[in-house]
C-alpha cells in the first residue's frame, strides 16, 4: 500500500524578481514498509523535495498524498497535526535542546498531542531509549553524549509518536564511519519492524543500507 504518492510535484522558488523552478514534476511512490534512499548532489532538489515529504513545504503544482490526505489542501494547523502524527524526523545537525534531558528531548514531539505528557509517554519513551541502546542516558544532558549517542536521541524522539515514516535527512554527516554504521543499523532495525525510512544521503555508503534507490538531478528523478 503507498504510503507516499507525488505526481507531477512542482516546485518554483522566487529569487529577487526570478522564478526559480527547483523541481520539475517529480512523480514518486513510497509503499508502505519500504526504506528508500533519495540521492542527489548538492543543488539537485533532494532537500526541497525532503521538505515536500515532511510536509515541512507544499508543492506549487503537483499532487501530493501521504496517509490517505491531500496534502495541498490542508493550512498551516493541518500540516502540523500531519507532521505530528504521521513523520518522525531526524537530521543530520541532531537538534537536541541543550537543557534538557535526553528523556526530556524524546518527549518534545508528544507536547503536540491532544493527551498530555502521562505516564503512558514517559514509559513508552523510556521504552525507545531501551530499543536504541539509551536506558542508562535518560537523565544525561546531550553535552554529555557522543555525537552517534545524540543520533540516538535523535532517533527516539522520531519514534516517540509511532510514525508511519522516518524521514532522515543525512543521519550519519557529522558521524565517524562506524557510528554511521551504527545508526543505519539502527535505521534498518527500524524499517524491520515495519516502519517506513526514506532516507536523503549524498553517501554512496549510506544509502547502501536502502532497499531501493531513487536519484535525483537537476530536479528531476532520473532513476
Amino acid at each position: 500500500m503507498s504510503l507516499c504518492v507525488l505526481e507531477n510535484v512542482k516546485k518554483r522558488y522566487l529569487i529577487g524578481e526570478e522564478e526559480v523552478e527547483v523541481l520539475k514534476g517529480i512523480n514518486l511512490q513510497v509503499e508502505q514498509g519500504e526504506f528508500i534512499a533519495i540521492m542527489g548532489p548538492s543543488g539537485s532538489g533532494k532537500t526541497t523535495l525532503m521538505n515536500i515529504l515532511g510536509c515541512l513545504d507544499v508543492p506549487s503544482s503537483g499532487s501530493y498524498v501521504i496517509a490517505g490526505k491531500e496534502v495541498t489542501q490542508l493550512n498551516d494547523d493541518e500540516l502540523s497535526v500531519l507532521r505530528n502524527e504521521h513523520i518522525g524526523f531526524v537530521f543530520q545537525n541532531f537538534y537536541l535542546l541543550s537543557y534538557a534531558t535526553v528523556l526530556e528531548n524524546v518527549l518534545l514531539p508528544t507536547l503536540y498531542m491532544e493527551r498530555s505528557r502521562d505516564g503512558f509517554t514517559r514509559k513508552r519513551a523510556k521504552e525507545i531509549l531501551g530499543l536504541v541502546g539509551l536506558s542508562d542516558r535518560a537523565k544525561f544532558k546531550p553535552n554529555q553524549l557522543s555525537g552517534g549517542q545524540q543520533q540516538r536521541v535523535a532517533i527516539a524522539r522520531a519514534l516517540i509518536n509511532d510514525p508511519d515514516l522516518i524521514l532522515a535527512d543525512e543521519p550519519t554527516g557529522q558521524l565517524d564511519s562506524k557510528t554511521a554504521s551504527e545508526i543505519m543499523d539502527l535505521l534498518s532495525k527500524m524499517n524491520q519492524r515495519g516502519k517506513t525510512v526514506v532516507v536523503i544521503t549524498h553517501d554512496a555508503n549510506t544509502a547502501a543500507y536502502a532497499r531501493r534507490t531513487v536519484r535525483i538531478l537537476d530536479g528531476l528523478i532520473v532513476d
